[in-house]
């Protein structure tokens, strides 16, 4: 996979929440989980949080807003995503090892004797 592939977004201009629907095979309880998410960081801080994964199937988290946007809060975004990289830090580990698993041709380990 050459580009980044979105897992979920969610915008408080639109107010949705979207789940990219190659991760429906995701458990219903983490889904959720990225929804309380998302929804949560957007009624917080604004904008547009999206969360996705780079070629090397690392998870990034990340917050955009409109130009001229005043509601958006910028230092509150950074936070939050601080935050959520602790709090949810091995929910976020395993959702990159589901990613890599699932999605990336990653060599296996073959042992010869």
């Amino acid at each position: 996979m050459s580009e980044d592939q979105v897992l979920c977004a969610c915008s408080a201009y639109e107010r949705k929440y979207y789940l990219n629907p190659r991760f429906q095979s995701l458990p219903q309880a983490i889904q959720e989980e990225l929804q309380i998410m998302a929804v949560t960081m957007t009624e917080d801080v604004g904008g547009v949080f999206t969360m996705e994964y780079d070629e090397d199937g690392t998870l990034y988290l990340s917050t955009t807003s409109k130009e001229n946007d005043f509601s958006y809060d910028e230092i509150g975004s950074y936070l939050k995503i601080k935050q959520y990289r602790t709090r949810y830090a091995e929910l976020l580990e395993n959702l990159e090892t589901y990613y890599r698993l699932m999605f990336m041709e990653e060599p296996k380990n073959v042992t010869r004797d």
